[in-house]
């Protein structure tokens, strides 16, 4: 069983910066797809990030070149570094886990969430 528990969210303006950070208990999480999904209210879930089992990443077209996904296995934490932020950036940003090492985007690849962080981008 893997927990997941986000941080970092807030309120900037269009141009700023934000680091999300996912910590992660449970000791296989490094091996499994982990990705940052987000939800506008009204829509359905959009993965923007993920990185599978061997640190490959891929992005959603929307975010590219803003965003960076990473991931620290000492400190048992995922990170989104967002970059040049726009206003449609903003909504509920989830980290997730799935039980196997490869990456599909879409939100029901994943077994595990956390419970979301907002952003807001003004």
């Amino acid at each position: 069983h893997v927990q997941l528990v986000e941080s970092g969210g807030g309120s900037v303006q269009a141009g700023g910066s934000l680091r999300l950070s996912c910590e992660a208990s449970g000791s296989t999480w490094s091996t499994w797809c982990m990705a940052w999904v987000r939800q506008v209210p009204g829509k359905e879930r959009e993965g923007v990030a993920d990185t599978d089992f061997d640190g490959r990443t891929t992005y959603a077209d929307s975010v590219k070149g803003r965003f960076t996904v990473s991931k620290d296995k000492a400190k048992n934490t995922l990170y989104l570094q967002l970059s040049s932020l726009k206003p449609e950036d903003t909504g509920t940003y989830f980290c997730a886990a799935a039980n196997v090492g490869w990456c599909l985007r879409t939100p029901h690849h994943f077994a595990y969430w956390g419970q979301g962080t907002q952003v807001t981008v003004s």
